[in-house]
C-alpha cells in the first residue's frame, strides 16, 4: 500500500486540477455569454433606436409635405378667386388635433412668419433730424408691450441701439449701443456680428437682452426674407400695438388694441386701406415707410411638428417660402425653432 499511495495521490491531484480547469472554463464561458448578451442587447437597442428614428423622420417629413400641399392649395384657391389674401380663417391656419399612429401620435402646425417683426430691419441710421427710422421706433414700442419684463422707454431705446450696433457693418458704438469693446469685457469674450442675423437665437448674444426678454420677444420677431413685410391680418397682438405715430415711442394701449382686434377677428381686417382708416389712427401721422411695411398676404411660414413613436419624441421645424403655387424649403432644424 505504501508504494501505491503516491499513485493515488497523483490521480487525486489530476482530478483536482481537472476540476479547477473545468471551473475556469465554465467561468470563462459565463463571462463570454454575459458579454455577448450585453453586446446583443446594445446592438438590439441601437437597431431599435435607428428604426424608430427613421420612422420618426418619415412621419415628420410626411407632415411637412402635407403643410406644403396645404399652402399650395391655398395659393391655387386665391388664384381662382382672383384675390390674394391670407388670414386665420383659411385652412392652412387651422390647428389640427394630434394624428394617431400605430404606436404613437403626430402633431403639427403652420405659423405665419410674416405675422412678426423683421429684426434685420433695425440696421441703418435715420436721416437727420430724426433719431430713429420708422422700423426702429416700432421696435422700441414693441419692447414695451410686455408685462414681464416691463421695460420703460429708456430701457427699450438702449436695447434697440444695442441691436442696431449688432447689425451694422462698423465697430463704432451708438450713444447707448454696444460694439466689440462691450463684448470683450464679458466672461466669454466675443465680437459683435456686424451683419444681419441668420437666426433669432442670435438675439441672446446681444447686450442688454436678458433670457426673460428673449423668451417673450422671440414669438414676435423673424429674420426671413429680403423684402420682409408684415401681414396685418395675422400680425401678433404685440406687433399691432407697436404701430403708432412718427416720433411716438410708446405703444398703443390695451383698449386701442382690443378695438382693433374686435374688427379683425378670424377673417382679418376689411382691407389694407380700411386698416389705416381705423379710429385708433385718427389724427396720427403714420410714417410712409411703416405703412408700406404692411401687406395682406404671406409668403414665409414656419412648420412645427412633433412625433412620438414607442415613447421616443422627435421634432421638426421647417421654414417654407411660397412663390405663387410653388413652395420651397428654405431651412430645416430638428432642435431649435427658427
Amino acid at each position: 500500500m505504501t508504494f501505491r499511495e503516491p499513485q493515488i495521490y497523483a490521480r487525486q491531484m489530476q482530478k483536482g486540477a481537472a476540476m479547477v480547469v473545468a471551473l475556469l472554463v465554465v467561468a470563462l464561458v459565463a463571462v463570454l455569454a454575459v458579454s455577448l448578451a450585453e453586446d446583443f442587447l446594445l446592438t438590439l437597442r441601437r437597431s431599435g433606436n435607428a428604426i424608430v428614428g427613421e420612422q420618426n423622420y418619415a412621419y415628420l417629413r410626411g407632415g411637412e409635405l402635407l403643410a406644403i400641399e396645404a399652402l399650395r392649395q391655398d395659393a391655387k384657391a386665391d388664384s381662382k378667386n382672383e384675390s390674394r389674401r391670407d388670414d386665420y380663417s383659411e385652412q392652412w391656419a387651422q390647428k389640427m388635433p394630434p394624428y394617431e399612429l400605430d404606436s404613437g401620435w403626430l402633431s403639427g402646425e403652420l405659423v405665419d412668419l410674416q405675422s412678426r417683426f423683421n429684426i434685420n430691419s433695425l440696421a441703418g441710421r435715420a436721416i437727420s433730424p430724426n433719431r430713429f427710422t420708422a422700423y426702429q421706433e416700432q421696435f422700441i414700442r414693441l419692447l414695451q408691450t410686455f408685462e414681464k419684463p416691463a421695460l420703460n422707454e429708456e430701457d427699450a431705446i438702449v436695447i434697440t441701439e444695442s441691436l442696431m450696433d449688432w447689425l451694422d457693418s462698423d465697430s463704432i458704438p451708438g450713444d447707448f449701443g454696444a460694439e466689440d469693446g462691450f463684448y470683450f469685457d464679458t466672461v466669454y469674450a466675443y465680437r459683435a456680428a456686424n451683419r444681419p442675423m441668420a437666426s433669432v437665437t442670435e438675439l441672446r448674444a446681444v447686450a442688454n437682452v436678458t433670457p426673460e426678454l428673449y423668451a417673450v420677444l422671440a414669438p414676435h420677431i423673424g429674420i426671413w426674407g429680403v423684402d420682409f413685410k408684415i401681414n396685418l391680418h395675422t400680425a401678433t397682438d404685440n406687433v399691432l400695438r407697436s404701430i403708432n405715430a412718427v416720433g411716438q415711442y410708446l405703444p398703443l394701449n390695451e383698449a386701442e388694441l382690443q378695438a382693433m382686434l374686435a374688427m379683425r377677428e378670424q377673417a382679418g381686417f376689411e382691407s389694407l386701406e380700411g386698416f389705416w382708416q381705423l379710429p385708433v389712427f385718427s389724427g396720427k401721422t403714420i410714417a410712409a415707410e411703416l405703412r408700406e411695411s404692411f401687406v395682406e398676404t404671406s409668403d414665409w411660414f414656419l412648420f412645427s411638428a412633433e412625433v412620438e413613436v414607442d415613447e421616443r419624441v422627435a421634432r421638426l421645424y421647417s421654414v417654407l417660402y411660397r412663390q405663387d403655387d410653388a413652395v420651397m424649403i428654405e431651412g430645416r432644424s430638428f432642435k431649435v425653432p427658427w
